[in-house]
């Protein structure tokens, strides 16, 4: 009876991938247009076409696994897998950066963790797997893109006007004051796509969770008011993790002395 419902099982899930295996001739077509344009993508796109089916048929186990645990220990340890891997990724966009996949990392989790402690102390999520783990993945995800934007702006900016920070430190200004404009203009770039993002939702696009919650059979309200809950969330989390992030790269920005530390802004 057991090796039934096994089969049963994977019968059921490859019947599922029917429509995804399907919607692949549309890569095909993007492949074909590379080939002829002579762009040279071929080989990258059947590559990443096929990474994504991979690792979201494991992680679609995966969660199913953890849906089905019901314990906190397993929400843990999956949003600080997500982070972790978020951080790294972030921390190769600022490869330049002292300690930069540290630093991103921890930028990631103060930002996401504060937001989700907020969201759950509100009520506005319970704290069970179904809800937690795809919400900390949006802003995990998003936090990983504004934290390695601003590191990698921040950095190329104080290397861009040196000689403007140097002079303000011999003036006396702390590490804070003297890079206080450079440190705003790396927010603002950073996060100026997220506002954007919120001044445009509906408008232009349908975001993928009010997407996925009308093709999944939801009413359009119900989706909608998901969707203010999610815009909400992704700005507070990217907002806290991009300063916290800039927080935490002055220590390897600045020598003890307040000086500048000429190696960090020296490499091309």
């Amino acid at each position: 009876m057991n090796i039934s419902m096994d089969l049963q099982w994977l019968l059921d899930f490859l019947q599922g991938m029917t429509k995804p295996f399907l919607a692949t001739a549309i890569v095909a077509l993007a492949v074909l247009l590379s080939y002829f344009q002579k762009l040279g993508l071929e080989a990258e796109m059947i590559y990443a076409i096929f990474r994504a089916f991979l690792q979201l048929s494991i992680i679609g186990f995966v969660l199913q696994f953890i849906f089905n645990q019901q314990n906190l220990s397993w929400i843990l340890l999956a949003y600080l897998f997500m982070v972790t891997v978020a951080g790294y990724t972030a921390g190769q966009r600022a490869k330049h950066v002292p300690r930069g996949k540290l630093v991103a990392g921890a930028s990631i989790l103060t930002g996401t963790s504060v937001t989700m402690v907020m969201l759950v102390v509100l009520r506005v999520f319970p704290l069970t797997p179904r809800y937690i783990i795809p919400v900390a993945g949006m802003m995990v995800g998003n936090s990983m893109t504004v934290t390695g934007v601003t590191m990698k702006r921040l950095r190329d900016d104080i290397r861009t006007q040196f000689s403007l920070v140097e002079t303000a430190l011999a003036l006396g200004a702390t590490p804070r004051q003297a890079t206080h404009q450079q440190v705003k203009r790396a927010l603002v770039v950073a996060l100026s796509p997220v506002v954007d993002n919120a001044k445009t939702v509906g408008l232009i696009s349908l975001p993928g969770a009010m997407t996925g919650l009308i093709m999944g059979g939801a009413s359009p309200i119900a989706a909608i008011q998901l969707q203010i809950v999610v815009m909400n969330f992704l700005i507070g989390a990217s907002t806290v993790s991009s300063i916290m992030s800039t927080y935490l790269c002055w220590p390897s920005f600045f020598t003890a002395a307040y000086q500048l530390e000429t190696a960090v802004f020296t490499a091309a």
